[in-house]
């Protein structure tokens, strides 16, 4: 498995910049290996990790579960 390490915010105002989402890139990043994409903060101490699946259909279910929770999340601050 390969572990891929971004600064979270470097990499989230690069996405902006470039009007493109975090799954558009993961998609583009999907091969025969596994990859660990590590986030880390301006001090290189961990935010949170996404193990990349190999195929397409499965960041696809991941997306919506994802945008399910945030979504959840965000209710439950209001």
């Amino acid at each position: 498995m390969k572990n891929i390490q971004i600064k979270a915010s470097s990499f989230f105002e690069l996405l902006k910049i470039k009007d493109t989402s975090m799954w558009e890139i993961f998609a583009q990043m999907i091969g025969d290996e596994e990859k660990e994409i590590i986030f880390l903060d301006d001090e290189e101490k961990l935010i949170f990790t996404y193990l990349l699946p190999n195929n397409l259909e499965k960041l696809q279910e991941d997306r919506k579960q994802f945008a399910q929770e945030y979504s959840e999340k965000l209710s439950g601050l209001n």
